[in-house]
């Protein structure tokens, strides 16, 4: 009577049976293959799978002075290949390099009002820097904006469609701030672009904001302090290039001597820039390399004693070492720099090293 009743169980038991004869299937083993799968969950990826920290090595990046293509300049943007001359086969050599393209880039829009000397550039301007081995330019200077509001739209248009990375310029604060960045040989290379330098009836107007376009301002420091700290967090090495000095003062002023302590405490481990339109001197602040001004490089108007003496700077970088710095001397013929040769060159690079005696910057750092 109790038959009926067990046909389930005996059903079922066939039926595990029957399964337990499928080709392929192993079914005393399951429980084995559950608890290796469990530890596997539990233990650590394996070394293998994770992706190795690339090996970094040392960079160079090379930094010209100020560049515009007014006057006897201009026709030479009729061939964007050659534009620069000679000068682009020194920047072309390092693994950067970078410049301060001290004008606007548009063909309309209205002079700033009252300024004597107002610059703009078509976009061809853009395309002469990328073929001269221009990795990057700075537009936060006192003739970014020289054609004010409109001019700067045309401007950022023209960066945008161009592909060509700038700093110190931007929609809003948040871009104008913003560094460019780029792995170089395993370096995390942070670059901000800012000015000091701005005449006093456009600070306002000319300062980017959270809700307006303009300029990165090193009068506002605490707005650069923190993008240097900012950037400092995942960068290998941070660079500040700055538009500051006082034209033709062959010293550094009193802002540039106050704010450049201020970026290497931030974490700057390099500061370069200029405005003065002649060289100042450059040397090392701690392990941090300053340089106080960088002259006239790409520039129409010229003394071949002063304002005509330019050059390139090349750093080599590892990390947050400046392992070195070369120079390498040109004089501005024909609004472009011309690499000097000979006893020119070993006097020119001499008095190049004898302008750091008024900067209270050191031939080498405090780590050697």
């Amino acid at each position: 009577m109790r038959l009926p009743h067990a046909l389930p169980v005996l059903a079922a038991l066939v039926s595990v049976a029957a399964c337990s004869a499928l080709p392929g299937q192993e079914p005393e083993r399951q429980p084995q293959r559950k608890e290796v799968q469990r530890q596997a969950a539990e233990e650590p990826t394996s070394e293998p799978t994770k992706k190795p920290k690339p090996k970094r090595r040392p960079f160079t990046i090379a930094f010209g002075g100020d560049v515009h293509f007014e006057g006897i300049l201009r026709p030479r943007l009729a061939n964007p290949r050659t534009a620069l001359g000679p000068i682009a086969s020194v920047l072309r050599k390092a693994d950067l390099a970078m410049v301060n393209l001290e004008t606007a880039i548009t063909t309309g829009g209205t002079p700033a009002p009252g300024k004597q000397y107002t610059f703009r550039a078509p976009s061809s301007a853009l395309t002469a820097l990328k073929a001269a081995g221009v990795d990057v330019a700075s537009m936060a200077n006192n003739h970014g904006m020289d054609y004010m509001e409109s001019g700067l739209a045309d401007s950022l248009k023209a960066v945008k469609r161009a592909k060509f990375p700038v700093v110190g310029i931007g929609a809003d604060a948040a871009q104008a701030y913003r560094p460019y960045r780029r792995t170089v040989n395993g370096n995390r290379v942070a670059i901000i672009g800012a000015t000091q330098v701005m005449d006093a009836e456009f600070i306002q107007a000319w300062t980017a904001t959270s809700g307006k376009g303009g300029l990165a301002s090193a009068k506002n420091e605490t707005a650069l302090l923190k993008a240097v700290r900012q950037a400092r967090k995942n960068s290998d090495t941070v660079i500040v290039h700055l538009h500051w000095g006082t034209e033709l003062q062959k010293c550094p002023n009193e802002a540039q001597r106050s704010l450049a302590p201020k970026l290497v405490k931030a974490g700057a481990d390099v500061v370069v820039g200029g405005h003065a339109h002649i060289l100042l001197g450059s040397g090392y602040l701690d392990d941090a390399y300053v340089n106080y001004g960088m002259g006239n490089f790409v520039f129409y108007n010229s003394d071949p004693a002063t304002t005509g003496r330019t050059g390139v700077l090349t750093l080599t970088i590892n990390g947050r070492r400046i392992i070195k710095d070369t120079w390498t001397p040109a004089t501005i013929q024909g609004g472009v720099p011309v690499p000097m040769t000979g006893s020119a060159r070993t006097r020119a690079v001499a008095d190049w090293k004898a302008l750091r005696s008024c900067t209270g910057l050191t031939a080498r750092p405090d780590q050697e």
